[in-house]
């Protein structure tokens, strides 16, 4: 149901030139809430322009920049963030991601937000042991990027719990769309016959369709019993590597791959590509997180969303995978170039 002109809220969406971002300010403007989104100098924001929205200037590592920019708004939903990348300092993933975040929060304060939506990731539990882990399971980071976001998580947490600002915290798993590029390289590959399972794929994977997560986002910033949550927003299903494979092949009309390389020599030569490469500053073009998409489970108990907020994921992982797939192919970007 569409907001009433009278009862209009205001928006604050971060990171809103991005993936998730954009497809959230959408989602907001068709149900009739007014949006500022916050953009950096350098953001890509074409798409944005085209949504006749408010754009703010400001920058989570650059804290400055963001006073006085919460003024009159009464939600802030905080997706931006440092993501998970090679090359990139420690210090900078905290930098954006924790004092970036304390930054916002403090202002929301000033500002009497009246809630705060931390968009955190289920990366805060890293492996997960006993899939499917529920929001309870302890926080295991596995990189840079994950401990920034636990630090993250937890500080929002403490302004609900210590400052009393209203906070939701909502841990995305596997984001995908038409728009996403974090798993062209899988559809390329298979679509180009050149892909190779590295291991026995019996890991669990767990997508969450872009379109389903944004509607669990706008839930957790309007159920009024969600203060002081933490939910996992994921899809319906979640199946092995080899199944995942196996449903994009037939999509895109292509063989089913067969072939699989050994775990243990490609990890062996990760490892001591990793440890050659980074004294002498070269990027290594194989180290062992390369690996986690073949090795670790990735599967999430979603009912607390479910129950709680009357989340409930509309796009099954076929569709998903099959609206992906057409925008790959209307771009062209499963080619060999």
């Amino acid at each position: 149901m569409s907001i009433k002109k009278k009862d209009k809220k205001v928006a604050l969406v971060t990171g809103a030139s991005g993936f998730t971002g954009f497809y959230l300010c959408q989602a907001l403007k068709k149900k009739g809430y007014s949006i500022k989104a916050l953009v950096r100098t350098t953001s890509n924001i074409k798409k944005l322009e085209k949504l006749n929205i408010e754009l703010v200037e400001g920058d989570l590592a650059a804290p400055l920049s963001l006073m006085g920019k919460l003024k009159n708004v009464d939600l802030v939903f905080h997706i931006a963030a440092l993501y998970r990348q090679e090359g990139v300092a420690k210090e900078m993933f905290f930098k954006v991601n924790l004092e970036g975040t304390r930054a916002l929060l403090e202002e929301s304060l000033s500002a009497g937000v009246k809630r705060f939506i931390h968009c955190s990731t289920v990366g805060v539990q890293g492996e997960i042991k006993n899939p499917p882990a529920k929001e309870s399971a302890p926080y295991n980071p596995g990189d840079h990027y994950q401990e920034s976001k636990v630090e993250g998580e937890k500080l929002a947490l403490h302004y609900f719990k210590e400052k009393k600002l209203d906070v939701v915290v909502v841990r995305p798993l596997g984001i995908y769309g038409p728009g996403d590029t974090r798993f062209l390289k899988l559809f390329k590959y298979i679509y180009n016959g050149k892909f190779r399972m590295i291991g026995k794929g019996n890991v669990l994977y767990h997508l969450t369709f872009v379109e389903d997560l944004v509607r669990g986002i706008i839930l957790a910033g309007e159920n009024p019993n969600a203060s002081g949550q933490a939910y996992a927003i994921g899809g319906k299903e979640y199946v092995k590597l080899n199944q995942l494979v196996e449903i994009i092949a037939l999509i895109l009309n292509k063989p089913v791959p067969q072939k699989h390389l050994p775990l243990w020599p490609v990890q062996l030569a990760a490892f001591c590509c990793e440890k050659i490469c980074r004294p002498l500053g070269i990027e290594p073009p194989l180290y062992p997180r390369r690996l986690d998409f073949f090795t670790k489970d990735r599967a999430f108990d979603i009912s607390k969303a479910q129950k709680e907020l009357g989340y409930n994921p509309e796009i099954s992982l076929k569709e998903g995978l099959t609206r992906t797939a057409e925008w790959y192919l209307k771009e062209g970007r499963l080619e060999n170039k």
